[in-house]
């Protein structure tokens, strides 16, 4: 994904960046990523985190032979988290712990309050280890129910976005249920709750996309979509109405489903390798729980999926991966997925200020 801006800076999309966890390869891939002069040219991006930390993490990897060009730190704008000194004795390279925790919240929360504030259009997070924030006696699932409690909304979600390097085709998936073990996802699945991941996934891609005759593909639940009740009644009882409901409210949306999981992303995969004449893909896939949409982006995208929280009042962008704790400070952590959550934030904010002109 590529935005380029050719305006002047002071109307450049200005993004905070945040270290994420800093025992793992946040401040390496953001440190790689940075390192593309065509990123500082396009963008006003500023770096949330320990300035200290960022520059520590940065003599080391060069130290250990690191191959991939870095951005040195003191050539960027690091807006400076102070942290506790016994915190930052306690953050070890490679180690999620309650001090790595703290750290990661507490950039997370100042990006919060500056964004909010007005002094940033998006914000690119950095990955956090859940377990470290709960070490750290911070009890949320994830970073996107702090973005969305912070920012006072009840409304929002998990779309997946990611540009194929084969086709330019565009996968994006959004999540139903996220964070929840799989066998609470049958109770938390409701026609209340689809309707309204269907009300952002379509805001979304109307506001960010400029899509508004959108095709979207809903999935079923039970294998073939429940075999007409013989595997599974859900679609029976109550999703294939709420489909055909939802089709008849919304007359200017082609709407297909509920579509058995295990050949929903058959036609994806084509538009993304472009190996079948047979592909017709839907600009946007609802998929119901975190594996069903997940394993086949991943499949596709890992190393450039981007995480888009929608419904909140700013853009948020993060790279579809976790801290990496094992390869931290190696030098060997791969930044596309983070350059392309910068790109993609800062085309997302600019569709939003041409819609609000």
């Amino acid at each position: 994904m590529s935005f380029i801006n050719d305006t002047p800076r002071e109307h450049l999309p200005r993004l905070a960046v945040t270290l994420g966890d800093p025992a793992g390869i946040g401040p390496e891939v953001i440190l790689k990523a940075l390192a593309d002069p065509e990123l500082s040219k396009n963008y006003d991006i500023s770096v949330i985190g320990n300035r200290d930390l960022l520059v520590q993490i940065y003599e080391q990897l060069n130290l250990g032979g690191n191959l991939a060009p870095l951005a040195n730190p003191d050539i960027l704008n690091v807006i400076d988290v102070p942290l506790k000194q016994n915190i930052t004795d306690e953050i070890v390279i490679g180690q999620g712990n309650a001090a790595s925790g703290k750290a990661s919240f507490a950039y997370m929360e100042d990006a919060i309050a500056e964004t909010l504030a007005g002094k940033f259009d998006a914000i690119v997070t950095g990955p956090i280890a859940k377990s470290a924030w709960k070490a750290a006696g911070y009890n949320y699932p994830g970073q996107t129910e702090l973005l969305a409690q912070k920012s006072g909304v009840e409304r929002f979600g998990m779309l997946f976005v990611a540009r194929s390097p084969y086709t330019g085709w565009t996968l994006r998936t959004l999540l139903a249920t996220t964070h929840i073990p799989l066998r609470e996802v049958p109770d938390a699945l409701t026609p209340e709750l689809l309707t309204k991941k269907l009300d952002l996934l379509v805001e979304c891609l109307q506001q960010d996309f400029g899509i508004v005759e959108a095709k979207i593909a809903i999935a079923g639940l039970n294998p073939h979509s429940g075999e007409q009740g013989q595997l599974g009644t859900e679609e029976l009882d109550w999703l294939i109405p709420w489909l055909q409901q939802e089709q008849e409210k919304r007359s200017h949306l082609q709407l297909s489903g509920p579509i058995p999981p295990d050949t929903m992303w058959v036609k994806p995969g084509q538009a993304w390798y472009g190996n079948s004449p047979l592909q017709n893909p839907a600009d946007a896939y609802l998929a119901l729980y975190h594996d069903q949409g997940l394993i086949p982006v991943k499949l596709m995208a890992f190393d450039r999926a981007v995480n888009t929280s929608i419904g909140l009042p700013f853009v948020r962008t993060s790279p579809d991966h976790g801290t990496a704790f094992d390869i931290a400070g190696k030098g060997i952590a791969d930044s596309t997925s983070m350059k392309a959550a910068i790109e993609l934030a800062a085309e997302l904010a600019n569709s939003r200020r041409q819609v609000e002109l």
